[in-house]
């Protein structure tokens, strides 16, 4: 849910591996056009239940290895920038987010900045996070207060210099973040623009697998082409229509795998995949999981790095 400075000593290499950081955080479910304007309390939470679930905020936001309670924080996020802790977004008020107000929910989800106007490291995925809705924020925000607060102050993370050097971070916004609503694209009929909202900015998938360039940005032209250097280090597949991706998969084998995580050829899908299916894509609905095949399936075919 980081990456920072721009010394002139840092290589390409170092770059793409640090990407690691970048990648695990969140998916959910805007509302249609009918929906807009509706109220909040028990109906927004229902509504931010989905968001929710479907964004995976419980895997990336607790330390179930550790032992941690449910968002409390403190699961560690290893980079050759140094380790990264999750932060509480239990509505504790005072290790969590409890006072935050809702236009600070909104201001870092869509603008990467927290309410004491600090930059986030992008290992919080903003950049994707930004074309969410109003109405999505909301309900996600009135989603968390609605949960059981918990005490626990949120880890420092352990950083090397020059990485430690938060400033650095507005440098990094300026050249690669834009805030931008996402916007439905003309000529696109609703269930495919349903699946680019979805897979672009709930589901940030674009976050892991998609190559970036040598400073840490997602390359735009090759947008879910696969990525060498993904989480752990691990190899990140192609999910464009392209050569090594899912050329041979249909729309419903893409849909069943989300579902179950079982692929066409009868294999599972695990580790870090399997967790976003755990707690995110089986989640979703058929027809939100419709939309997200129709979207890949429509990308241009693009041929994995």
């Amino acid at each position: 849910m980081q990456l920072v400075g721009l010394a002139s000593r840092w290589s390409g290499r170092v770059f793409r591996s640090a990407l690691t950081v970048l990648f695990l955080v969140a998916l959910a479910d805007p509302p249609r056009a009918q929906d807009a304007g509706q109220g909040g309390g028990e109906a927004a939470v229902e509504r931010g239940s989905y968001i929710f679930q479907a964004a995976g905020c419980l895997g990336c936001h607790s330390d179930k290895k550790g032992g941690g309670q449910a968002l409390a924080g403190g699961r560690a996020l290893v980079t050759p920038f140094g380790t990264f802790y999750t932060p509480n977004i239990t509505p504790d008020p005072r290790t969590g987010i409890g006072a935050w107000r809702e236009q600070d929910f909104i201001a870092a989800l869509r603008h990467g900045t927290s309410p004491e106007g600090v930059a986030y490291y992008p290992a919080f995925p903003y950049p994707s996070y930004s074309g969410m809705t109003d109405a999505d924020l909301r309900d996600l925000f009135a989603y968390l207060m609605a949960q059981p607060p918990v005490t626990q102050q949120n880890r420092a993370h352990e950083l090397g210099f020059p990485y430690n050097l938060r400033f650095t971070l507005r440098i990094w916004q300026a050249l690669f973040f834009e805030p931008a609503v996402f916007e439905p694209e003309p000529g696109q009929d609703a269930d495919w623009n349903r699946g680019a909202y979805l897979v672009r900015h709930l589901g940030h998938c674009g976050e892991c697998h998609s190559p970036r360039g040598f400073l840490g940005a997602v390359d735009s032209a090759q947008e879910l082409a696969g990525n060498p250097a993904g989480p752990e280090g691990a190899k990140v597949p192609n999910l464009s229509p392209g050569p090594g991706g899912l050329s041979d998969w249909s729309e419903s084998d893409i849909a069943y795998a989300l579902k179950t995580g079982i692929t066409p050829d009868g294999d599972f899908l695990s580790d870090a995949m399997g967790e976003v299916i755990d707690n995110t894509t089986s989640r979703l609905t058929d027809a939100d999981l419709a939309a997200i095949s129709k979207y890949l399936k429509g990308l241009p075919p693009r041929s994995t790095p």
